[in-house]
């Protein structure tokens, strides 16, 4: 670790661990600081509940490639009935290949490499978004609160996946997996987090079913075993990585014993045949929340010990410890590679990797506002304050998007 201190008084991380070379699969990354997957909504319109990208988009993604350096795409619906927002862009139309064409192109201009990060919302959508269809998940419980187009969820509850169903999604992934390879990416993600459809097979609140995937941890880590192998039999192993969120409480899932549940999904990952396994796991810190901060968040694992009682329940047993540390074990102990994520800064980032606890670390709301993060983080630069009413799109779409200073140009005011 340096001691040298920058004269804008930061510690340059240029010699640390976050900037040793790292082979990720077939990738050879020159270091470790990776862009999350961030919906931002800037596509444009194709058609009702179809968006595309285009040259404004090319460009955010552009601002924030570096050579050697990894970027993981904002989440892509893999078909038309997976999409849940509007102004995201999917990989199931030409158009949306050609769009995702200009994204990679411009990344590889300029020496990065780019992931697309593939995406059903399952029950996390509405009706009147997919043509009159009805929502789809594990079982049929609904989030709870509105929609964005206003209804109640509870007013749409989801329809349980039959096992056609299950199977032709499977394949959707593996469909769109080789989309995303005739766009020029790198490899993908498949997107199995933050409450959206596969998350919701794996939470034991959200999956009531009874049949070969539901009840018992083995089912439930079916469907997206399955489609780890489909992905990986698909475009190769070491193209796919998969995101995971045992501590996630966003989109309503609050798993009975995360600890025990994901560390068999993280063997049974590491078991996989060498034609199937994946490049990397990508987790989120249990600390991290949308909406608690990190003590309420910790507290609150700390208190959840049944499916019955929600956050503010009251510890019926001693605190029960709450790391990723345990699957990163787990997980190379099988060769697999590991990305963490969740509130990391350049206080915290570096002693995640010395500490062997994760191989890269995941970078989001600050690659929003710095897309020369990795500059300023190596010399020990000040970094510009986010601004979160721009996260999901904003007027005009370029606010908040393409607008953050590099380093060294005129600063503009940002509310943090």
């Amino acid at each position: 670790m340096p001691s040298r201190i920058s004269p804008e008084g930061f510690l340059p991380l240029s010699d640390t661990a976050l900037f040793k070379p790292l082979r990720l699969g077939t990738l050879e990354l020159e270091h470790r600081i990776v862009q999350a997957p961030l919906t931002r909504m800037r596509g444009t319109k194709e058609a009702d509940g179809v968006w595309h990208c285009e040259d404004l988009v090319a460009q955010y993604y552009n601002q924030r490639a570096t050579k050697g350096g990894l970027q993981l795409t904002e989440a892509c619906p893999i078909s038309r009935l997976a999409c849940g927002y509007p102004g995201v862009p999917g990989i199931f139309t030409l158009d949306q290949i050609a769009g995702w064409k200009r994204v990679t192109d411009a990344v590889h201009a300029k020496g990065g490499f780019i992931f697309c990060q593939l995406w059903h919302v399952g029950r996390a959508t509405c009706p009147s978004f997919l043509d009159g269809h009805n929502t789809v998940s594990s079982s049929d419980i609904p989030i709870g609160g509105k929609a964005f187009d206003g209804t109640d969820y509870a007013s749409n509850p989801p329809k349980p996946m039959s096992i056609d169903q299950i199977q032709e999604t499977v394949h959707e992934f593996a469909a769109a997996a080789k989309r995303a390879m005739q766009a020029g990416f790198d490899g993908v993600e498949i997107h199995g987090a933050n409450g959206y459809l596969l998350d919701q097979f794996l939470h034991d609140n959200v999956n009531k079913r009874i049949d070969s995937y539901g009840g018992s941890v083995e089912n439930r880590c079916r469907f997206p075993l399955e489609v780890i192998r489909a992905v990986t039999s698909a475009i190769g192993p070491e193209r796919v990585g998969i995101r995971l969120s045992p501590y996630n409480y966003f989109q309503d899932t609050k798993d009975s014993d995360p600890n025990g549940n994901w560390a068999y999904l993280c063997t049974k990952i590491a078991e996989l045949p060498k034609e199937n396994k994946l490049s990397y796991v990508h987790m989120v810190e249990p600390r991290f929340d949308e909406v608690l901060d990190e003590k309420a968040k910790m507290d609150a694992l700390s208190a959840y010990t049944s499916q019955d009682k929600g956050v503010e329940a009251e510890a019926t047993a001693g605190p029960v410890g709450h790391s990723l540390v345990p699957f990163r074990q787990i997980l190379l102990n099988g060769g697999v590679k590991f990305l963490a994520a969740g509130n990391f800064n350049r206080d915290n980032a570096v002693s995640k990797l010395t500490d062997d606890e994760a191989d890269a670390i995941v970078f989001g709301r600050q690659f929003i506002s710095n897309p020369d993060l990795p500059k300023r983080l190596a010399e020990g630069l000040p970094l510009n304050s986010y601004d979160r009413s721009t996260f999901y799109g904003a007027d005009p779409p370029s606010k908040g998007y393409v607008d953050y200073p590099f380093y060294g140009q005129e600063n503009v005011k940002l509310a943090a």
